[in-house]
């Protein structure tokens, strides 16, 4: 199969076409890039190839697999890709820059939002006042400062007004690899797919490789179904899997039809088991994971096994960081609340004088807007948290950027950057991994008594585990482990950031040590998100929307429900709820390499039948 799928492949490129490759999970997609790339050097060893991939991690991997033909082939993320291709051409940037922010101020999310008193045409283009526009982890465009979201936008615009910009980037690379392409913006896929081809003279060949079945984030293109149906992209379908035992991949082969795949792992028979209990609450540490089904699991073995949540928020107890997740988390009130206000705002500028001086409870109990229903439920829901957030000066609101994805994941802050550090650092220590040490403390040593000394403040560092935050940076910073830098500082006394730090400092520093085990796969949790990409001999997925309901609902799908009787709920969003929970419950399944255990509390008779038809009537156990 493996290599019928290369020779498809080899043939779409042989014609000049635009190809997909579209496998299961644990086909083996980046071993086939891998392959395509051999194939490439090996008819043309200077051929210019980019390859693009979604994480850095992943850019990582692909250089390190491709060492031999490295310097014809650039490896970054898409971000990177596409920035370093248009910041050369910074008087246009600037001018898609200011002509995506009047858009904007046109029709909502069409361009780039800017709400400061600037005039950009003179700061940018005839007063210089900025000099150049850079990429940034963080927006402040009064500084010519863009991040994530706006750099796709100018470079979607960009290449679609200008074709010397698509001409440059065809004659740069023969061939633009795009791995884990369901996670790849639409705007992004428009540049390959809808703006190159203008160029009707030149060409080049874009190759995707990845899985609309997995395409489980918000922003992600998801689908090329489209672009295959007007030929611009040919697919290949890969139906392998290399990871599943025999009866993981049964289970898969029930959840998707397009692709069937074929079990490649010989001899690998594997389990799977649906448990259910309909006890009114019922413990899953004391009561669900001591059951017989779990029998020589190891859940402290968090290299073969893992225990899978819907969110971060049902994790952070289990785990231990829930405190600090809290302080993060109150942007889910922020965040709605700033928005609502701040259109309002932009509508009735003469209102702005009623809201300056006070709380955000007080610009509430105005009545200016109209929250969700949904947003009512959350207070509710977390009314610790409304607690914190009522009580802020509204102009702090406005101004605070704070979410969770500073807290978890690539876009930590530099906050929770400089405490990994420390953790880092102590961690390394303790593991004996002392170039890894050196590399990333500040700590100078010079003299035997210097390895001495540091062996006392580490171990001093480990005794501060019930200390707050502040002490534990103030001792490392003060022993020369990791110091205050620029970073740390600005982000302690930036407007942006003001009062982050003034809570998360009082925290017990155990919530950090904790968030960091999270962080670094150290614990038996995690998010179904986060597991994407990763196998693991045993999983245990527990069914729970955590209420969001707005976006999965695994009742619907066992019962397949793809509408729903509310007459205010429209179709498609029905339908889309279906989909998401599709992709993530078959994600979930996946990560299986041998034994696969789902769990449904209080499940309906509807339930338990489709569970009997997904896993086999024998597979199904109450508890």
């Amino acid at each position: 199969m493996a290599i019928e799928v290369i020779e498809s492949i080899y043939e779409h490129i042989e014609n000049g076409e635009n190809f997909l490759l579209s496998g299961g999970a644990g086909s083996g997609k980046t071993y086939t890039l891998m392959q395509v790339l051999d194939l490439i050097y090996e008819k043309n060893p200077i051929a210019n190839v980019a390859c693009i991939t979604y994480t850095k991690v992943a850019v990582a991997q692909i250089e390190h697999r491709s060492a031999e033909y490295k310097k014809n082939l650039r490896v970054s993320t898409i971000h990177n890709f596409l920035w370093d291709s248009i910041k050369p051409y910074q008087t246009d940037v600037k001018k898609a820059l200011i002509h995506l922010i009047a858009l904007e101020k046109k029709a909502e999310k069409s361009g780039i939002e800017y709400r400061g008193t600037l005039d950009l045409n003179a700061a940018f283009l005839i007063d210089k006042t900025v000099d150049e526009i850079s990429y940034e982890e963080y927006k402040k465009i009064e500084e010519g400062k863009v991040s994530h979201d706006e750099v796709l936008k100018i470079a979607n615009y960009m290449y679609k007004e200008y074709p010397l910009l698509r001409s440059i980037l065809i004659d740069k690379y023969d061939f633009i690899l795009i791995d884990e392409y369901q996670d790849t913006e639409k705007q992004v896929v428009e540049i390959f797919l809808d703006f190159l081809p203008l160029n009707k003279n030149k060409k080049n060949v874009i190759g995707f490789f990845g899985d609309s079945m997995q395409s489980i984030y918000d922003n992600g293109v998801g689908s090329l179904q489209q672009y295959i149906e007007k030929e611009l992209v040919e697919e290949v379908k890969k139906q392998d899997n290399w990871r599943c035992s025999r009866k993981v991949i049964g289970l898969l082969n029930h959840l998707r039809k397009d692709i069937q795949q074929k079990e490649m792992c010989k001899n690998l028979e594997g389990s799977i088991k649906f448990i259910y209990s309909d006890k009114e609450t019922i413990d899953i540490e004391k009561e669900v994971k001591k059951h017989d089904v779990f029998k020589g699991w190891i859940f402290s073995d968090t290299e073969n096994t893992k225990e899978l949540y819907l969110t971060h928020n049902l994790i952070s107890k289990k785990a231990g960081f829930d405190e600090i997740y809290s302080i993060y988390n109150k942007d889910e009130i922020i965040k709605h609340i700033k928005e609502k206000i701040d259109d309002y705002l932009k509508k009735n500028p003469n209102d702005y004088s009623k809201v300056i001086s006070k709380t955000l409870e007080e610009v509430l109990n105005l009545n200016l807007v109209q929250v969700s229903k949904p947003f009512e439920q959350f207070i509710i829901d977390n009314k610790n948290l409304y607690d914190i957030a009522k009580a802020l000066p509204f102009e702090y609101v406005r101004r605070v950027r704070i979410e969770k994805d500073y807290l978890i994941g690539e876009k930590r802050d530099k906050l929770i950057q400089h405490l990994f550090k420390i953790q880092d650092c102590i961690y390394l220590y303790e593991n004996n991994k002392v170039n890894e040490f050196i590399k990333k403390t500040d700590y100078k040593i010079k003299s035997i008594l210097d390895k001495t000394n540091l062996k006392k403040v580490i171990d001093k560092l480990k005794e501060m585990k019930n200390e707050s935050i502040e002490n534990v940076v103030n001792f490392a910073h003060t022993n020369g482990i990791v110091k205050k830098d620029d970073d740390f500082n600005n982000f302690v006394t930036s407007e942006y950031y003001n009062g982050i730090y003034d809570s998360v400092k009082q925290l017990n520093y155990q919530q950090l040590i904790n968030l960091y085990n999270f962080e670094e796969k150290l614990t038996p949790y995690s998010t179904q998100h986060g597991i994407k990409g990763a196998e693991f001999n045993n999983v245990f997925v527990i069914l729970d929307n955590g209420k969001w309901n707005s976006k999965y609902n695994f009742k619907d799908l066992f019962e397949g429900k793809r509408t729903k009787k509310d007459k205010e709920t429209k179709m498609e969003i029905a339908n889309k709820v279906f989909q998401n929970t599709e992709k993530i419950f078959y994600v979930c399944c996946s990560r299986a390499k041998d034994n696969l255990v789902v769990f449904y509390h209080k499940p309906t008779k509807e339930i338990i039948l489709k569970a009997e038809e997904w896993f086999g009537k024998i597979n199904i156990i109450k508890i």
